[in-house]
């Protein structure tokens, strides 16, 4: 029997950026990352609430060295081409903040149980010198009138380095087609709290439109959610299709005791509603650096719409 599910509380402990796909077959898997950042790992459940007492899978461990040994953040599952893909982020231990994305390709149709093989690092368009240079993570991927697209975030300039989300059209599930276009920079306060942040992109289509939320400042209590909208038959990769939000769409909520409140994913439920897969802390106060801090906890959200057809993020 199935629990009920949880709105705006803890309800997978423990894993943070999390990312729920409900693949064609009703089928929810479930990963994120866990707090010794060292290995992927999946859950799969008939329903969306079974997911909690769902058996957790590694089905990837870190490497002891070299590329892909130190800090395996935000795993996300796609399903492209008749192939299960994992996109995640990973530094090195010699150098734990040489952070790039990377590509597994499952060998099989069973994405739990079958063999895993690593593509390596997401490879950029021929003549793009820039993508995937400096600290790289967050890809998500989302296709639109036959194309496909991967969204990032990277970190550019010198000093206190910016971190700032990037699309490009995809050729291949591990090549770019085209040369990075920058979505977004930190241009707000709300976005510059600890560091000047935008990072784990999601996207939602609806009535139309094209939504992408991301996070911004520090992990810890400032951690926020902004978004992006665009209509569905504009060309996404001109900057001028996109519009940003002046004020963050999610913040910390004392009153529900929610606090750094991002790096979200969307889903459905059984009946078709979306839903928005998020991590949140239940404390004010973080002992230590928010970044190894475990207490990021998968929570759920019902989205609502409001008379334009935007999604509204308060339960």
């Amino acid at each position: 029997m199935d629990r009920e599910l949880k709105w705006n509380e803890p309800w997978i402990l423990q894993r943070a950026d999390p990312y729920v796909y409900r693949h064609t077959d009703g089928t929810y898997y479930f990963t994120a990352s866990v707090p010794a950042y060292d290995k992927i790992v999946l859950r799969h459940s008939d329903t969306l609430a079974g997911l909690v007492d769902a058996e957790e899978t590694a089905i990837w461990h870190k490497h002891s060295f070299g590329p892909m040994s130190k800090h395996i953040w935000a795993p996300e599952l796609h399903y492209l081409d008749g192939k299960w893909y994992v996109y995640f982020a990973g530094g090195e231990a010699a150098s734990p903040w040489k952070i790039r994305p990377y590509v597994l390709e499952c060998q099989g149709p069973d994405p739990v149980r079958d063999k895993w093989m690593e593509k390596g690092k997401m490879k950029a368009a021929k003549d793009d010198v820039f993508s995937f240079k400096a600290f790289s993570l967050d890809a998500t991927v989302f296709e639109n009138k036959g194309r496909r697209y991967y969204i990032w975030a990277e970190k550019v300039g010198v000093g206190k380095q910016i971190s700032n989300l990037y699309i490009a059209e995809m050729e291949t599930p591990w090549q770019l087609k085209t040369v990075q276009v920058m979505l977004s920079t930190p241009d707000y306060d709300w976005e510059r709290v600890g560091f000047w942040v935008n990072e784990g992109p999601a996207v939602l289509k609806h009535d139309g439109k094209i939504f992408v939320t991301y996070s911004a400042s520090e992990t810890g209590v400032a951690y926020c959610m902004g978004m992006l909208t665009a209509e569905e038959d504009a060309d996404l990769l001109d900057p001028r299709s996109w519009k940003k939000e002046r004020n963050p769409v999610l913040a910390s909520n004392e009153k529900r005791g929610i606090y750094g409140p991002g790096h979200n994913s969307f889903t459905t439920d059984e009946e078709g509603n979306t839903v928005m897969v998020y991590h949140g802390r239940t404390e004010k106060e973080i002992e230590g650096n928010p970044l190894y801090n475990p207490n990021r906890h998968t929570m759920l959200m019902k989205v609502e719409w409001d008379d334009q057809g935007r999604p509204l993020f308060q339960g």
